[in-house]
């Protein structure tokens, strides 16, 4: 079974997603940075959550396309 996650989580994900399009890499590291400066996040926890999300969905739609 996966990780089961909020869909506050999922929401925000998609929106900076939808938002800041191409910006958004495979690297955990970079799209941790990357939600901590598009977004208002308030916790470390959060923001790790956030960010994981976003780059499961990145390394999905690159192996769609």
């Amino acid at each position: 079974m996966g990780n089961i996650r909020t869909s506050h989580v999922k929401r925000i994900s998609r929106e900076l997603i939808e938002t800041h399009q191409g910006k958004f890499t495979t690297d955990f590291d970079e799209n941790k940075r990357l939600v901590q400066e598009f977004s208002t996040v308030s916790t470390k926890h959060l923001r790790n959550k956030i960010a994981g999300y976003v780059t499961r969905l990145v390394r999905n739609d690159l192996r769609q396309a």
